[in-house]
């Protein structure tokens, strides 16, 4: 009985380990550096030009303020990882992807009465995101040019988050 009982138990653990491996491997995804590169350029250049459209559409100077920061440092970390990418042999879009092409158009077409409040709640959740992706990049990038890039990257995604939140608070 006890030899049973031990085996049962040792079967049980067993396929225990195995499926906790399993779930593992189901939630973590290998980390793509091309990928990665392909989608911070598409949103590099959605940030460039959603700053520069709220740059001109918002009221509020500290949204004004906010978004021309956007453009100039979007347009240098942009100019940065194209270099990187040309090193890697990764081919960046020239477009944004539909996703950032899908919001900024709604911005363009904007008809609410919200803009600044509307692109600032826009801008803390895409910051938000965006603090993720590059923590990832940052610990998990092979490529030491690009891991450096992306730990630089997230240091200066933080502060245009706090900004944005302090932003967004102000317009509350």
């Amino acid at each position: 009985m006890f030899k049973q009982l031990k085996f049962a138990f040792g079967i049980g653990t067993l396929l225990s380990l195995a499926w906790s491996a399993h779930a593992d491997n189901k939630d973590t995804k290998k980390f793509d550096e091309a990928d990665f590169v392909k989608t911070a350029a598409s949103g590099g250049m959605f940030e460039v030009e959603l700053g520069k459209l709220a740059a001109g559409q918002a009221t509020n100077a500290e949204v004004k303020k906010f978004a021309e920061r956007m453009v100039t440092d979007h347009s240098k970390a942009n100019s940065e990882l194209m270099g990187i990418a040309k090193t890697m042999g990764v081919t960046v879009p020239t477009e944004m992807m539909k996703k950032h092409q899908d919001i900024y158009d709604h911005f363009k077409n904007y008809k609410g009465k919200n803009f600044d409040r509307d692109y600032m709640d826009h801008m803390t959740k895409d910051h938000e995101e965006d603090v993720k992706e590059f923590k990832t990049a940052s610990k998990s990038a092979s490529n030491a040019e690009l891991k450096q890039f992306a730990t630089k990257t997230l240091t200066i995604i933080e502060s245009h988050l706090k900004q944005a939140k302090q932003v967004q608070k102000n317009l509350k």
